[in-house]
């Protein structure tokens, strides 16, 4: 049984190049993605902080003097 467990498994037991290959590729991808989300949550901010500027405004103009 030990052989079949041990055969199972990979006999190198260094990484193959293209598994190394595919892993710096996706924590590139991961790192993009991050940066990504970031970026569209700055924008989201200010254009949250803009709208409510907005609103604030406009709620003072139609208050009564």
């Amino acid at each position: 049984m030990a052989k079949a467990l041990i055969g199972y498994m990979s006999s190198d037991l260094r990484t193959p190049a293209h598994l190394t290959a595919e892993n710096a590729r996706l924590r590139a991808r991961v790192r993009e993605l991050e940066d990504l989300v970031l970026t569209v949550k700055n924008e989201n901010d200010a254009l949250v902080a803009a709208h409510t500027a907005d609103i604030d405004t406009s709620m003072q103009e139609m208050q009564p003097a």
